[in-house]
C-alpha cells in the first residue's frame, strides 16, 4: 500500500475506532462467526497465536480462551485508534498475555515462528493478498493454521438485494469514498479475498472453506504440513 494511501486508511479507522468498536462487538451473529474461524485455527493451550490487523480487539475474547492464561496473543494494527480501543480492552479485562504491535500486517516480521496467524476483514485491504498471506504462512510452525474471515459478493441464486446492500456497505467503509473509483470497490474486495485463499490452499495440507449470512461471509482455515 502506497503511503498515501497507508495514511488515508490510518486517519479514517482512527476517527471510526470507537463505532468499528460497538459494530464489531455489537453486530448479532458475529461474535459466533469470529469463534468459528477462531476454531479453525486448531489452537490448544500454551500456543502462540497473532492477529493480523487486529482492529479494537474483538477476536482477543475468542484467541485467549484458546490459547489460556499459559499462552501469548499479539495483535498487529497499523491505526493507533484501533490499537487504543484494544488496549482499553486488555486493561478492562486483566489480560497480561496480550500484547499489541503497531505495524502494517502486510510487512510485519514473524521472528520467531508461532502455532497460527488469524486474520479477519483484512486480504480485502491489501494490494497483494497472495504474496502477504504466502508471507505469513512462512512465519507458522509446522503443523500450525491460519484462518481468514471475510466477506464479498453473495453468489447464492436470488442474491440481487442483499449484494446491493453490501456494496453500501463496501463503499461506506472504504477510506476516500468521497472521491471516483477506478473500479468497483466490491469486485476489488472480492478479488482479493479469491487471491488469499488461493494462497493459503495452495501450500495448507488441509482446508474449510464455509459461507454464512446468506454467502456473504466466507471463512477458510488451513494447517500447513508438519
Amino acid at each position: 500500500m502506497s503511503q498515501s494511501r497507508t495514511t488515508a486508511a490510518q486517519q479514517f479507522y482512527g476517527r471510526w475506532a470507537r463505532l468499528y468498536d460497538f459494530l464489531a462487538s455489537a453486530t448479532p451473529g458475529l461474535s459466533q462467526l469470529r469463534g468459528r474461524v477462531t476454531d479453525e485455527l486448531g489452537l490448544e493451550p500454551g500456543d502462540t497465536v497473532v492477529e493480523m490487523g487486529c482492529g479494537t480487539g474483538a477476536n482477543f475474547p475468542h484467541l485467549r480462551e484458546r490459547v489460556g492464561p499459559d499462552g501469548t496473543v499479539v495483535g498487529v494494527d497499523f491505526t493507533r485508534g484501533m490499537l487504543e480501543q484494544a488496549q482499553w480492552r486488555i486493561e478492562r479485562e486483566g489480560w497480561d498475555n496480550v500484547h499489541l504491535v503497531q505495524a502494517d500486517a502486510a510487512a510485519f516480521e514473524l521472528r520467531e515462528e508461532v502455532d497460527a496467524v488469524l486474520a479477519t476483514f483484512v486480504v480485502g485491504m491489501l494490494d497483494d493478498p497472495y504474496t502477504t498471506v504466502d508471507y505469513w504462512l512462512d512465519g507458522i510452525s509446522p503443523g500450525g493454521g491460519l484462518a481468514l474471515l471475510d466477506a464479498g459478493q453473495s453468489t447464492h441464486p436470488y442474491s440481487w438485494a442483499v449484494n446491493q446492500a453490501f456494496r453500501g456497505l463496501v463503499v461506506a467503509s472504504t477510506p476516500g469514498r468521497g472521491k471516483n473509483f477506478e473500479e468497483p470497490p466490491w469486485n476489488v474486495l472480492d478479488d482479493r479475498v479469491a487471491e488469499a485463499r488461493r494462497a493459503l490452499s495452495e501450500r495448507a495440507v488441509e482446508t474449510n472453506d464455509s459461507e454464512h449470512a446468506l454467502g456473504v461471509v466466507r471463512i477458510t482455515g488451513g494447517r500447513l504440513p508438519v
